[in-house]
């Protein structure tokens, strides 16, 4: 029996044939120095080790991609082609820029961004909301709430001691208008008065012409016989902060 050895290439072999050509140059043998001959074997040795990374680089991806068809699936895009970027959702600027979603608007619990005023809409009969019989001919207007006897007081007495000092009877009137006094418009003279008497003689006067000047355009003649009717049933209250009421 005859036994046959194949001895198949190798990258050994390979260095070896390119270092070989190398050394030998185009026209035949030629004399190389010690440090030439070194420099020639690193770039060799360098090329052999790019080969190599280029060649398992190749071959890992080829694996990975037949992992990822699915066993006989259709191969999936290319890493670096167009059509694998597609439909890739991660950002391609590697980080986001910090701000937060939807400018500060978005997210629960939110009504909009900040500073955003929402004015009045006009209805519009192409909503399907709308309802003719339910909106009619609406009309919109601006309501004051009528003042309560706490919130009277802690509006007109201001008024009451800045006139004492300016003496402007048209300014009183036009705070007063501002104001809903509805059925308590005869707490105005009484408290009025009330501090006229707790002030100097110059107030008094003055109280006694802001009064008439209110009569017939905030407060009825009836709201200021109300408003003395029940000052006199609260004398006996007034004497003791006023003395000299019952002769004022």
């Amino acid at each position: 029996p005859i036994t046959m050895m194949v001895q198949g290439p190798c990258p050994g072999g390979a260095e070896e044939e390119d270092r070989d050509e190398e050394l030998l140059g185009a026209g035949g043998p030629r004399t190389w120095t010690p440090q030439e001959k070194l420099l020639h074997e690193a770039r060799l040795k360098a090329k052999a080790k790019r080969r190599l990374r280029r060649t398992s680089s190749r071959d890992s991806t080829r694996e990975s991609l037949s992992e990822g068809g699915g066993g006989g699936g259709e191969p999936g895009p290319e890493p670096g082609s167009p059509k694998g970027r597609a439909h890739d959702r991660r950002s391609r600027m590697g980080k986001g820029r910090g701000l937060p979603k939807k400018g500060g608007a978005g997210g629960k619990g939110v009504w909009g961004a900040p500073g955003v005023v929402y004015g009045y809409q006009e209805p519009d009969a192409r909503d399907p909301n709308y309802d003719e019989v339910a909106q009619g001919d609406t009309v919109y207007a601006t309501v004051v709430p009528e003042l309560e006897e706490g919130e009277l007081e802690k509006n007109v007495q201001p008024m009451v001691m800045e006139y004492f000092e300016h003496g402007d009877t048209s300014e009183v009137m036009e705070l007063l208008r501002g104001l809903n006094l509805g059925n308590r418009r005869h707490a105005v003279p009484s408290l009025a008065v009330a501090l006229a008497l707790e002030g100097k003689a110059s107030h008094r006067e003055l109280t006694s012409r802001l009064l008439s000047d209110l009569v017939g355009h905030i407060v009825t003649p009836e709201d200021i016989a109300w408003a003395f009717d029940k000052m006199l049933q609260d004398l006996p209250d007034l004497i003791l902060d006023t003395p000299e009421a019952p002769q004022v």
